[in-house]
C-alpha cells in the first residue's frame, strides 16, 4: 500500500525528496520509469464535439417531402382504367360460351333461360349469353339431352341438321354422319337436306349418311346414357366401338371381324369388362384388355 501511495504522489509531481528517495529504493522503480517514458510519447487525438455533432446531424436529418396533388390527372387515370375494364367486359360478354366434355365425362348445366342440358362424353356446345334473350340457339357437336324452358323458339344447330323446338324434352346426337333425335315431351321439328320432319312426344328419328333410316316410336322416358348406359338399336359395330372409346379411356383394335355387322343392346359405363362382354357375347366375339389397349376378335381367331 505504501508503494502505491508513493507512486501516486510521484505521478502527480507532489512527492517530497524523502519520499522520492524511498520510492527509488524499491525494486519496481525502474519499471515505473519505463512505463512513464512510453506513455509520455502517446498523443491523444483531437476531438471537436461541436463539429462532430453537426456532421452527424446532417446525415440523419430528414428532408421534408412535398407531394403535389394533381386531381385532374388522377381522375383521368381512373377514368381510363374504368374505360379499359368496361371494354374488356363488353368484349368478353360478346364471346361465345363453350361447354366441353372429355372422354368418360358428362356435364349438367343450365342455359341463361334455365333450360337444363346434360352433355354426353366427348361433346361440345357453344352459345352466346348476350344474345340469348333475342335468339335461343346453340351449336352442338356430339350428344346432349335438353329440357327446354317455355319461350321463344329454341334451335339446336348441328353440321347434319337443325332441331327446332318451343318447350320440350329431347335428345340430339350428331356425330360423324349419324344424326339421331328422340323427343320425350312436346314437339320437335327437324330440318335436314331441305326436309322438315316433326317429331311428337314418344317418337325418334334416325338419319345416317344423309339418309332417313327410321322414323319410329320411342319407348323410353329418357336417354340411357344419362344413367351411365349406352343403348343401341340395329347399329353398326363400328359406331358402338366409337362410343366405347368415348365412355372409357381406351383404344380399341379389331382383328379379322366385320365392323359393319349390326348390334342391338347396351353397355354400362361403370365396368369395362362387363361392358365388353355385353357387346361381344351376342356377336360371338372375344376380347383382351392390356392396360388402355383393347383388342376384339372372332372367338375362333386371335
Amino acid at each position: 500500500m505504501r508503494k502505491d501511495y508513493l507512486l501516486a504522489k510521484w505521478l502527480n509531481k507532489n512527492i517530497t525528496n524523502e519520499e522520492l528517495t524511498e520510492l527509488k529504493s524499491s525494486s519496481e522503480y525502474a519499471t515505473y520509469i519505463k512505463i512513464a517514458e512510453a506513455t509520455s510519447k502517446l498523443k491523444i487525438p483531437s476531438f471537436n464535439i461541436d463539429a462532430n455533432f453537426k456532421a452527424i446531424s446532417s446525415q440523419i436529418k430528414l428532408k421534408d417531402k412535398v407531394i403535389r396533388l394533381k386531381p385532374m390527372a388522377t381522375f383521368l387515370k381512373i377514368a381510363a382504367v374504368i374505360a379499359v375494364l368496361f371494354t374488356v367486359y363488353l368484349f368478353i360478354n360478346s364471346l361465345d360460351t363453350t361447354i366441353e366434355t372429355k372422354i368418360a365425362e358428362k356435364q349438367y348445366f343450365l342455359l341463361p333461360d334455365d333450360s337444363k342440358v346434360v352433355l354426353n362424353a366427348n361433346s361440345t356446345i357453344n352459345y352466346n349469353k348476350k344474345d340469348w334473350k333475342k335468339s335461343r340457339e346453340l351449336t352442338l357437336n356430339g350428344e346432349a339431352y335438353f329440357n327446354v324452358s317455355k319461350g321463344k323458339k329454341f334451335l339446336v344447330i348441328t353440321q347434319l341438321g337443325i332441331v327446332n323446338v318451343l318447350g320440350t324434352q329431347f335428345n340430339v346426337l350428331a356425330r360423324d354422319d349419324n344424326f339421331y333425335i328422340k323427343c320425350y315431351e312436346g314437339l320437335v321439328s327437324v330440318s335436314f337436306n331441305d326436309t322438315i320432319i316433326k317429331l311428337s312426344a314418344g317418337k325418334k328419328l334416325k338419319i345416317e349418311n344423309g339418309v332417313l333410316i327410321k322414323h319410329y316410336k320411342n319407348n323410353t322416358s329418357s336417354p340411357g346414357w344419362i344413367a351411365n348406359e349406352s343403348s343401341f338399336e340395329n347399329t353398326t359395330l363400328a359406331i358402338v366401338l366409337k362410343e366405347f372409346e368415348r365412355q372409357y379411356p381406351i383404344k380399341i383394335t379389331t382383328k379379322n371381324i366385320n365392323v359393319n355387322k349390326r348390334f342391338s343392346g347396351s353397355f354400362t359405363h361403370n365396368n369395362l369388362n362387363l361392358a365388353l362382354k355385353s357387346v361381344c357375347d351376342p356377336l360371338n366375339l372375344s376380347f383382351t384388355i392390356n392396360g388402355e389397349d383393347v383388342t376384339i376378335y372372332a372367338k375362333d381367331n386371335k
